[in-house]
C-alpha cells in the first residue's frame, strides 16, 4: 500500500527526520490560513499517490497567503496521471544548497534490500541513472544485519552524500523496518544552505501482509474515482504506471514479460493489466474500458495467450468495448492458442480502423510503442 506524501512526511517525523512543517487540507480557504500560520511564504503540493506532480502543474510557490488560497484552488480537483486531487499539502519552503536521492527497497531477486543513492537528487532517479549510470549507487543491504552507522558510510561514501547525511540513512532504515515497508523514499534529501539535512519529499509503500499491524493506514481506500478504484470495483488486477503503452494481457508471467518487451522497444508501459486465466469477454471490455481512459495512454498492447482463456472471448470483449467505449486510441492486438483464428476472424470482421492484429508478442510491442511515441502529446 502506498501512502500519500503527507503520511510519509508524519512517518520521516516520528522517526526523528527532519522535515518542513507542514499541514493538509481539502479547502482553498483553509489553505489561506495555513499558510498565514506558516509564514505566510509556501509550497503548496498535490496529494496523490503518484510521481509527475511537479510537471502536471500540482506543485507550486506561494509568496503570501491570498496566493496559497489561490494555488489550493487551482490544485484541487486536477486530474494527475489518472488521479483526482482532493487535498493539498502547504509546507514550509526551504533554501536548498543542494539535493541528493536515497531509498531502500526490496530486492526480490536477492531475497533482501537495496541501498540506492546519489548526489544528484531533485529528478527521476531514472533518469539520472540513464543519463550517468556511475551517480548512482546501489549497495546490498542484508535485512538481518541492516543499516547501522558503518553501513550508512558506506552507502553515502558510494554515493557522494556528504557525512551530514549518515544519520538520516540510519534513520530511514528504522522507518522501513519497523513500519512494514517495502519501499522508503526521499527524493529529494537536502541540505539547505544553513547545513541542515531536511527530507523535502517522500514515498512509503508499506506491505500489505503487514496491515493487520497497520491499523492506523488499514482503513485508507484509494480516491473512488482513480483508475485502480475503477479497476478494482470491476475485480481488475491493475497498477498505474508512467508510460504511455497501455498492456493488457492474461496472466501476471506474460503480462510481466510483455511490460519489459515494451521498455525494449524504446516505449514506456502505462500499466499492468492481468485479466486472469479464465477471462470472459465482459472482463475483456471493462479492462480495455479503464485502459483507454487513461489519459497518458497512447496506444494499446493486447497480448493474450489462449489456455483457459479462450482467443475468440477475448476477441469478443474487444468488439463489446469498441461500440461501448468509442476509442480515440490504437490498439494492436496478439492472439495465440485456443481458439486463435476464431478470435482473429471476429476482429478482422469488425475491421475497426484503430484495431491491427500482430503475430508475434514482439511485433506487436515494436507496433504499440511506435504508435505511441509517435502520437502527439495533449499541450
Amino acid at each position: 500500500m502506498d501512502l500519500y506524501e503527507h503520511q510519509a512526511r508524519e512517518l520521516f517525523e516520528e522517526h526523528g527526520i527532519v522535515v518542513p512543517r507542514a499541514e493538509v487540507t481539502d479547502s482553498p480557504e483553509r489553505a489561506r490560513e495555513i499558510a498565514r500560520a506558516l509564514g505566510g511564504r509556501v509550497v503548496v503540493k498535490a496529494q496523490v499517490k503518484t510521481g509527475g506532480r511537479g510537471k502536471a502543474g500540482g506543485v507550486r510557490l506561494a509568496a503570501d497567503p491570498a496566493e496559497a488560497e489561490q494555488a489550493a484552488r487551482r490544485i484541487l480537483g486536477m486530474d494527475i496521471k489518472g488521479h483526482t486531487v482532493g487535498t493539498v499539502m502547504l509546507a514550509e519552503p526551504c533554501d536548498i544548497g543542494r539535493e541528493f536521492y536515497v531509498s531502500y527497497v526490496l530486492d526480490r531477486a536477492s531475497g533482501g534490500f537495496l541501498a540506492i543513492a546519489s548526489a544528484e537528487g531533485g529528478t527521476e532517479i531514472e533518469e539520472v541513472a540513464a543519463r550517468r549510470p556511475e551517480a548512482v549507487a546501489r549497495i546490498p543491504v542484508d535485512p538481518v544485519a541492516g543499516v547501522h552507522t558503518a553501513t550508512a558510510v558506506r552507502i553515502a561514501d558510494a554515493a557522494g552524500l556528504p557525512p551530514q547525511t549518515v544519520d538520516t540513512l540510519v534513520r530511514l532504515w528504522k522507518v522501513l523496518v519497523r513500519e512494514d515497508a517495502l519501499l522508503v523514499e526521499v527524493n529529494p534529501l537536502v541540505r539547505t544552505v544553513e547545513g541542515r539535512i531536511v527530507a523535502l519529499d517522500g514515498k512509503v509503500t508499506l506491505d500489505d501482509n503487514a496491515r493487520f499491524r497497520r491499523s492506523r493506514w488499514g482503513d485508507e481506500k484509494p480516491a473512488s474515482d482513480s483508475l485502480e478504484a475503477r479497476a478494482g470495483a470491476k475485480g481488475l488486477n491493475y497498477v498505474k504506471l508512467d508510460g504511455e503503452v497501455g498492456v493488457i494481457g492474461n496472466g501476471a508471467g506474460l503480462v510481466m514479460s510483455t511490460l519489459d518487451v515494451v521498455a525494449g522497444c524504446g516505449a514506456r508501459p502505462a500499466n499492468f493489466l492481468d485479466i486472469g486465466g479464465g477471462a470472459s469477454a465482459r472482463v475483456m471490455a471493462d479492462g480495455l474500458s479503464v485502459v483507454l481512459s487513461d489519459p497518458d495512454v497512447k496506444s494499446v498492447l493486447v497480448n493474450v495467450f489462449g489456455g483457459i482463456t479462450a482467443c475468440d472471448a477475448v476477441a469478443d470483449g474487444i468488439v463489446r468495448a469498441l461500440d461501448e467505449v468509442r476509442p480515440t486510441k490504437p490498439l494492436v492486438v496478439r492472439l495465440d492458442g485456443n481458439n486463435a483464428a476464431r478470435g482473429r476472424a471476429l476482429l478482422d470482421a469488425r475491421a475497426h480502423p484503430l484495431v491491427e492484429q500482430a503475430t508475434t508478442m514482439d511485433g506487436a510491442a515494436r507496433r504499440a510503442a511506435r504508435l505511441a511515441t509517435a502520437a502527439p502529446t495533449a499541450g
